[in-house]
């Protein structure tokens, strides 16, 4: 077909086959018509509040139909879509807005920024605008995805891809006319890069608005979904499901299952290899800013278990020690990597810098190390690692163990200041229906050595990630200070 502009493209499908499903949501169909006029009546509503080519549109809207429709009316006017969550502290929202300085609010509510233009949540354009196409225009970035970032403090990273494709030509791994489940939230960029492949390549997509595992088996029965993103959290909730649940639901049609967002534990992956196969489990490691990435089959994972995989795309790595010096092969460091562009090939910050050598590679702050075959294995992120007794423990490698013990839904392992170790092991745990301390102190011992094994562990009330899989330790550990010091005082 060749390249078009992502307005282009999706209404290239809708012209071809307007009748066919794009969006599942809650029950609800919209077609690929459906999709295509709102998007251009909404696209002119936008205009007339001042979006044109080269602007951000910050859209705090939940995982919805509307949100789809939002972004590819941005996409129309030749702006870019910044992606937040629709439940962010005002605070933060607002620290948002400042660096991303937004032309356009959308789910936000009137009166919330006197001095910008808004649109809230349920926002219809008026019916008298023209849903007729609009001029064809290419985005120069194709997504400002959104991050706190290891200071806390918000950033906008500005991909530097033209928001253009080949609307003939699915991607990873997808096929024409198959159907993708979407059960993250959109304002990631997994998800929002998974649904988007699949829109303009000519895909169904099974949209939910907050990741259940029961929910998500049945959804891949019915709709007989072949291609489907999952994080860790979400493979480790199905997973922990009765076998018996686990066993009655029909997932024949799933080609691929991509894990992605944080390292998969071992036993984890393994789990699901057994299970659906490992020609269909796929796992990527690599960031927004698309600086390196990396890719493993099952197949090859069974071969090199723990690994995230070999670079790909041209994409180049290394592992750097504290010194800077090139790690040997099984030899722990900071990962650093190199587009095939080059430095700033692929992104730009937005209220902050990247941290990079001199000669301009760059980190995200992870830690791993490369074997004889040049396979990449992740540690923890180097600013979640705790140094207790003299020794490096890496929370990943014990929030891991601590998952793998039954009753446990999730955990967070954290470093709290210690007078004798300098830091002491403290574990959140989420297990709904409670654990006994001892039972799983002996479960840590048959799989950590013990200077790994935490000091002391905390019942949590509710899950420790987000839907995307996230979790902030650094916050965790703050709330823990600042309870410890209004104690003492």
């Amino acid at each position: 077909m060749g390249i078009l502009s992502y307005g282009r493209a999706f209404a290239w499908h809708a012209e071809r086959d307007p009748d066919a499903v794009a969006v599942w949501f809650d029950g609800e169909t919209v077609s690929r018509a459906q999709l295509e006029s709102r998007s251009n009546r909404l696209a002119r509503a936008y205009a007339q509040r001042g979006v044109g080519e080269g602007d951000l549109v910050t859209i705090a809207l939940p995982n919805s139909v509307a949100f789809f429709e939002a972004c590819l009316a941005t996409w129309k006017l030749g702006a870019t879509p910044n992606p937040v969550s629709a439940v962010l502290p005002d605070v933060e929202r607002r620290a948002i807005v400042a660096t991303a300085d937004p032309a356009l609010l959308v789910g936000v509510p009137d009166g919330d920024y006197p001095d910008r233009q808004t649109v809230p949540v349920g926002f219809m354009a008026d019916a008298g605008l023209s849903d007729e196409p609009l001029p064809d225009r290419v985005p120069v970035s194709a997504r400002a995805m959104t991050s706190g970032g290891s200071t806390g403090r918000p950033k906008v990273i500005l991909d530097l891809t033209p928001a253009q494709c080949d609307p003939a030509l699915p991607e990873n791994r997808m096929t024409a006319g198959g159907t993708t489940l979407v059960p993250g939230p959109l304002y990631h960029a997994g998800p929002f890069i998974t649904a988007w492949q699949s829109l303009l390549s000519g895909r169904r997509v099974v949209l939910v608005r907050r990741f259940d595992p029961s929910q998500c088996l049945a959804l891949i029965e019915a709709h007989r979904v072949d291609w489907v993103l999952f994080v860790p959290t979400m493979m480790q909730r199905i997973w922990k499901l009765p076998d018996d649940e686990k066993k009655a639901r029909d997932l024949s049609s799933l080609e691929t299952v991509m894990c992605s967002g944080a390292p998969s534990p071992a036993w984890l992956k393994r789990a699901w290899i057994e299970w659906i196969g490992p020609e269909k489990i796929h796992e990527a490691y690599g960031g927004s800013e698309r600086i390196g990435g990396t890719a493993i089959s099952g197949t090859e994972w069974l071969a090199h278990p723990g690994s995230v995989g070999k670079p790909t795309g041209g994409r180049k790595m290394k592992i750097l020690d504290a010194d800077g010096r090139v790690c040997e092969p099984g030899e722990i460091g900071e990962v650093f990597m190199m587009p095939p562009g080059g430095q700033g090939s692929t992104y730009r910050y937005v209220g902050a810098e990247a941290r990079a050598t001199g000669d301009g590679w760059e980190t995200l702050g992870d830690m791993g190390y490369m074997d004889e075959d040049g396979y990449l294995y992740l540690v923890d992120r180097k600013t979640d690692m705790i140094v207790t007794g003299g020794a490096n423990v890496y929370p990943a490698e014990v929030e891991a163990a601590i998952d793998a013990f039954e009753g446990v839904r999730s955990s967070a392992v954290i470093g709290l200041p210690d007078a004798d170790l300098g830091q002491r092991i403290h574990a959140l745990v989420d297990a709904p229906q409670g654990f006994e301390e001892g039972a799983l102190r002996a479960h840590l011992g048959e799989r950590l050595v013990r200077y790994k094994i935490p000091r002391s562990f905390e019942p949590v009330d509710g899950p420790l990630r987000d839907d995307a899989g996230k979790l902030r330790r650094s916050a965790l550990r703050e709330a823990r200070l600042d309870a410890e010091a209004a104690e003492s005082s």
